[in-house]
């Protein structure tokens, strides 16, 4: 199957062409992001129970699997990209964020432990969302933000029915073979349409017309790429530290499996909302301003955890905070390629995720030594508070107008 079909009608082709795409990257986030990230928490409460980790330790995986892949694969990853095309990535991540969780269902040691998490991390870098938003970015133009907020829906869809399906396969067949299976369904899910992307034959909006590629040297030069990705990092170390706590912090208010599966479901399904909302909101306000917007959604939606209880309230933490999560990983790269062009978008998002992925995985890590040795979230959410709003004070910075010259 090639996805460039011949057809009488030349817009005909290319909208169908650009279905595929939105499609490709849908299930992609759907399985990588949606499935695997959002996924592995919920048995966080299994390893700590049945092995006796602590609460930093179940969330160290992921920032040693980060801080080891994102520095040494984040860059060559958007290189590869830039040059060759996403699908070959796009298949080894598939295979490889499916492997890492089949291996995780049984690790029982620290050393296989962190050597799984490592292919976590090498599938999130290769599969998920840098080539994700590249495919995105190279195929549509004035429709990039409600394109690009249609492709993230697959991590709201993922995500939502990730506690679901898990609580249901752990009851049937325990939380080890629930794992294994999320594994096989993450390869079944990704792989397919991945594999008829022709890669270097995808469409480039840029790369076809006359704008020269902007130089790596001359965006680390610029002031800006260091505000968007500090920004970025605020906000995303704030969401992390949230999503890999939130079964865990469920758990300790006595809800039960299924009770913590809704919530965690709930707050990926309003992260639906997040990303149509401000998809839409990206095609027609400065999009400064909306991640201004959405990070201060999440900066007001963590507060709601440490107040007392009270009749709906973490059902209201969840809408907000959904909604903030929503638009939080899909706007970065709009911002990326109004700064700096669509041809570098590949480099300049492997620089950034990086970043974004060692926040994302350090703060988790703290938010559980926190609680280890305070026995409390109060401390570690507060933290997260201050992060976000860092965040929206970083961003504030950043300039209204588009991409740099080359």
């Amino acid at each position: 199957m090639e996805i460039h079909m011949k057809s009488a009608d030349p817009d005909l082709s290319q909208r169908s062409s650009q279905t595929y795409i939105i499609a490709t990257a849908f299930l992609a986030l759907f399985g990588i992001v949606g499935f695997a990230y959002y996924g592995l928490p919920f048995f966080f409460d299994f390893m700590t129970k049945e092995y006796g980790w602590s609460r930093t330790i179940v969330t160290s995986g992921n920032a040693l699997g980060k801080l080891i892949v994102g520095p040494l694969f984040g860059f060559i990853a958007g290189w590869m990209i830039d040059k060759y095309g996403p699908r070959r990535l796009m298949m080894a991540g598939a295979l490889m964020m499916g492997t890492a969780l089949i291996g995780l269902s049984f690790s029982d040691s620290l050393g296989t432990f962190y050597m799984f998490y490592i292919f976590n991390a090498l599938g999130y870098v290769c599969g998920g969302p840098l080539p994700c938003q590249v495919l995105i970015s190279r195929w549509f133009d004035k429709n990039r933000g409600k394109a690009m907020g249609i492709a993230y829906l697959g991590i709201g869809t993922g995500g939502a029915l990730v506690p679901l399906i898990s609580a249901g396969l752990e009851r049937h067949i325990g939380w080890h073979y629930a794992l294994s299976t999320l594994g096989f369904l993450v390869i079944l899910v990704t792989l397919p349409l991945a594999y008829f992307i022709k890669g270097s034959s995808v469409k480039p909006l840029e790369l076809s017309g006359s704008a020269a590629i902007v130089p790596i040297k001359k965006i680390l030069a610029n002031r800006n790429f260091y505000l968007l990705a500090l920004g970025s990092m605020c906000s995303i170390g704030a969401v992390g530290g949230i999503g890999q706590h939130l079964k865990l912090y469920l758990r300790d208010l006595n809800y039960s499996q299924s009770e913590a599966a809704h919530i965690m479901s709930f707050v990926l399904l309003s992260s639906l909302v997040g990303r149509v909302l401000m998809g839409w909101l990206a095609d027609f306000l400065h999009r400064k301003y909306v991640m201004i917007i959405i990070y201060t959604i999440v900066a007001c939606a963590i507060p709601l955890l440490l107040l007392p209880e009270f009749n709906g309230r973490v059902y209201l933490f969840a809408i907000l905070f959904g909604i903030g999560l929503g638009g939080d990983y899909m706007i970065i790269p709009l911002m990326a390629g109004d700064l700096f062009g669509i041809r570098a978008l590949g480099r300049t998002m492997g620089i950034i995720l990086v970043a974004d992925g060692i926040a994302e995985s350090l703060f988790p890590m703290l938010v559980g030594s926190f609680y280890d040795s305070t026995k409390s979230y109060a401390t570690g959410f507060t933290v997260l508070i201050g992060l976000a709003l860092t965040g929206v004070l970083i961003v504030s910075f950043l300039p209204k107008q588009t991409k740099m010259e080359s």
